[in-house]
């Protein structure tokens, strides 16, 4: 029941993040936690106070945190790299993929402030590109986590998960939905099932998933709602079951409609079941200053938005 999928509170991802780093470095002495100068910004606070000879500060470099992580590997550390996601990923594309993907260097890189919900600072920060960049880089696992337990919950996991890992995470106080326990790298959440169509989100785009839902059911229309947090490997079972029961799909993401995870659907759905597809997220655009609800609305990532996306689907069933 939809009902019971309800918020009990409201905390920014970015400190499921900080609280999952420092519970992961009590458990596993090798994990080091490196930043580019935004310490704060990540919620490092906690870590460099009980770990500060596990703290490597970086500064304006983001290249060399990248470097300084590969090569920490080699000695057996687990090196957790934090910046914001447009500075972790198109900044320093180049030795991300090789010195960590190419070399299948143990490196966790951790992004905060993705996506339009970054807000006021802007269209030069808000970037919406990254998680097509991270999933194409052969063996890099992508997960982009829906609330604060569950990025706390998915920051515990890949410290014990081997290989390079892209962790997309946001800024914003947002509702806390999801239970530590029920995160599994590379398993599909399902939060709700039904019928007529299937929402798959991820990020912050979960919880709006679950408000478009709720409006649907106003309308009669049943919607399987599934949190896709794993964007690869993306769980192509739970993809396909969904799809084949409703016959049509909505994908929702803050990023890029071009590239992202509504495109992984679309591979799954075109190779395997085709069916009529919506896609939530930016249409091939920059983004802007402006506060993160009003932007959502803007650039049509809102509620509203996906439910009017999963109508359009139905209607294009055969």
């Amino acid at each position: 029941m939809l009902s019971s999928i309800q918020s009990t509170g409201n905390k920014d991802t970015r400190s499921g993040f900080g609280d999952g780093i420092l519970e992961a470095a009590r458990e596993n002495e090798n994990i080091i936690a490196l930043t580019a100068d935004l310490a704060g910004s990540l919620k490092l606070n906690g870590f460099i106070k009980e770990f500060p000879e596990r703290f490597v500060q970086c500064g304006i470099a983001e290249a060399n945190m990248i470097g300084v992580a590969a090569g920490l590997t080699i000695g057996g550390k687990i090196p957790f790299t934090t910046t914001f996601a447009n500075f972790s990923t198109g900044r320093v594309y180049d030795q991300i993929r090789q010195s960590v993907v190419y070399s299948g260097k143990n490196v966790k890189i951790c992004a905060s402030h993705a996506g339009l919900t970054l807000g006021e600072d802007g269209a030069t920060h808000q970037i919406l590109e990254d998680i097509g960049m991270m999933k194409m880089l052969p063996g890099m696992t992508v997960i982009v986590p829906a609330d604060y337990n569950q990025t706390k919950a998915a920051t515990k996991a890949i410290a014990k998960f081997e290989g390079p890992v892209y962790l997309r995470f946001g800024r914003p106080v947002w509702p806390i939905f999801t239970k530590e326990e029920d995160f599994v790298i590379g398993k599909a959440q399902v939060l709700h099932e039904g019928n007529d169509v299937s929402i798959f989100a991820c990020g912050h785009m979960v919880w709006l998933a679950v408000e478009a839902a709720r409006i649907l059911e106003n309308k009669g229309i049943t919607a399987d709602v599934i949190n896709i947090h794993t964007i690869k490997p993306i769980d192509k079972d739970a993809v396909l079951k969904s799809i084949q029961k409703t016959g049509c799909a909505v994908s929702a993401e803050e990023h890029n409609i071009i590239g992202g995870l509504g495109d992984s659907i679309a591979q799954i759905a075109a190779t395997s079941f085709p069916v009529p597809q919506e896609f939530i997220g930016t249409k091939d655009t920059f983004g802007e200053s402006g506060k993160p609800a009003e932007l959502l609305v803007k650039y049509g990532l809102d509620a509203a938005n996906i439910a009017a996306a999963a109508e359009r689907a139905i209607g294009r069933k055969k």
